[in-house]
C-alpha cells in the first residue's frame, strides 16, 4: 500500500483510498468501521502526543506510576468532524477536521490501513490531503453530510 501526502490543512482534509478492485459492500462496511473508530478515538482525545506517558517509559511499565498531574496539564487533542464515507469506482474518500488531534493520529490511521490491507482488502493507495484530479471536491460543499460533534458524545 503506497501512502501519499498532498496539501494538509487539519481542520479541512479529505483522505482518498483507491481499492484494488471496486470494493463490495462489505468491504466498504469494514472500511468505514476503520474510520469509525479512528474519528471515534480521537474525538476522545486519543491521539494527544503530549501525553504519552506509557510510551515514553518504553518496555518497562511494570508497576509504573502514571502521572495524572501530566495528564490532567496536557492541551486537549481533540478531533472535531468527520463526513461520511463516498465511493466511485475504485476509490473512497472522507472528509475531517482533525481539530487539535496531533500528527500521532495520521501514524495510527496509516498502521491501521496497512494491517488492513495485508489482512483483509488489499487497498493500492491512500492519499493524505489534496484532491484527486478525477473525483473534484465541490468548493460549496454542504456541510450537513457531516457528522455532527455531538453524535458521538
Amino acid at each position: 500500500m503506497h501512502v501519499q501526502f498532498r496539501e494538509f490543512d487539519p481542520f479541512n482534509i479529505w483522505i482518498w483510498i483507491e481499492f484494488n478492485t471496486v470494493p463490495s459492500e462489505m468491504e466498504k462496511q469494514y472500511i468505514e468501521e476503520v474510520f469509525a473508530s479512528w474519528f471515534f478515538l480521537g474525538k476522545l482525545g486519543g491521539f494527544n502526543a503530549e501525553n504519552l506517558q506509557v510510551q515514553d517509559v518504553g518496555l518497562e511499565v511494570s508497576y509504573m506510576n502514571y502521572d495524572e498531574d501530566v495528564a490532567g496539564n496536557s492541551m486537549q487533542a481533540l478531533m472535531h468532524n468527520m463526513g461520511d464515507l463516498e465511493y466511485e469506482g475504485i476509490w473512497a474518500r472522507c472528509w475531517f477536521d482533525l481539530g487539535t488531534s496531533d500528527a500521532i493520529a495520521l501514524d495510527i490511521l496509516i498502521n491501521a490501513l496497512r494491517q488492513f490491507s495485508k489482512d483483509y482488502v488489499n487497498l493500492n493507495q491512500v492519499i493524505i490531503g489534496g484532491e484527486n484530479e478525477d473525483w473534484p471536491v465541490a468548493e460549496n460543499r454542504q456541510r450537513s453530510s457531516f457528522a455532527s460533534e455531538n453524535e458521538f458524545n
